[in-house]
């Protein structure tokens, strides 16, 4: 599916097409930084269309899983893309980890 957009560029994308619409969808895109934006599932017409939290869920089961246990983050991260974020992602972990 061709996807157009004002040419920035995004660490994610969110891309929702629903039956009816095709070949147009809606594109949710975002940075790292970002909260995932919630969007709305599209099912079958007539369907109500229950909207999509993917923050919470991944921030729910990240704390369910005690992932902050598991996980080194005295680690370097493996992704090139991270660079450009090294400062924010660094506060984000320590705060994360040691709560200041």
């Amino acid at each position: 599916m061709l996807v157009f957009g004002d040419g920035t560029q995004n660490d994610y994308r969110i891309l929702v097409s629903r039956a009816q619409h095709r070949p147009q969808s809606d594109l949710y895109a975002f940075n790292v930084k970002d909260v995932i934006p919630s969007f709305s599932l599209p099912l079958q017409t007539g369907d109500s269309k229950p909207l999509v939290d993917l923050q919470s869920l991944l921030t729910e089961i990240y704390d369910r899983a005690s992932y902050y246990l598991v996980i080194d983050y005295n680690q370097e991260p493996v992704s090139r893309w991270l660079e450009r974020d090294t400062g924010w992602l660094d506060a984000l972990l320590r705060e994360k980890v040691y709560g200041n």
